[in-house]
């Protein structure tokens, strides 16, 4: 298998790595995303990828990317052991890739109106903790969104704040009401102050 490897040449060698290492990563995102492991690493990922515009529909995932490498690598090799030239694989192997993220992004979009459906009830989610996922404009100017959990599912779900300061990414927050059309209302936490400063008030009084 090595020895077959390094016989290729450069092109050729650069689609299998390609294809070798978009799959691998390409089934573990998959169980992952199946399977309701996906929500730290690669959606921390997904964040910093994504806008902050909060659109609903998105295309510029870690994981669409993984899946336009994967579709990219395994397009380009049937392109060159049909004989095609290296301009005419490219584009081929580019626009297959491009549709597989429009297929993935369709599919995680519909998946996620499916979590969000009529079954949850936003009021479940007052009084629970959760951080940020989308950045969340001052005084309501802007809606964002919260990872929380709700029903026993972590869910993404789009919140307002009457705070004087945004709340960024990250920000740990708890939900004090929910709106009539279902958008949570959410203000920071603050830390508890520890038993220890309280004696020590105390005594300086």
């Amino acid at each position: 298998m090595i020895e077959w490897f390094s016989n290729l040449e450069f092109f050729p060698k650069l689609y299998w790595s390609i294809a070798l290492i978009g799959s691998l990563i390409f089934t573990v995102v998959m169980i992952m995303a199946f399977t309701g492991g996906d929500a730290d690493d690669i959606e921390d990922v997904d964040t910093e990828i994504e806008s902050d515009a909060g659109i609903g529909f998105q295309f510029l995932t870690f994981k669409n990317l993984v899946g336009f490498f994967t579709i990219f690598g395994w397009t380009g090799i049937a392109c060159i052991d049909a004989g095609l030239s290296k301009p005419i694989t490219i584009i081929i192997s580019v626009l297959c890739g491009l549709l597989m993220m429009m297929i993935m992004a369709a599919l995680f979009y519909f998946m996620s109106k499916l979590t969000d459906s009529g079954t949850l009830n936003f009021k479940n989610a007052i009084d629970a903790i959760g951080e940020v996922y989308l950045t969340i404009g001052a005084d309501r100017s802007k809606i964002g969104k919260v990872s929380i959990r709700v029903q026993g599912t972590t869910r993404e779900l789009e919140a307002m704040t009457d705070a004087l300061t945004d709340l960024k990414t990250g920000t740990v927050i708890k939900v004090v009401d929910v709106t009539q059309n279902g958008i949570l209302i959410v203000d920071q936490t603050r830390k508890p102050i520890e038993v220890s400063q309280l004696d020590e008030s105390h005594l300086i009084e």
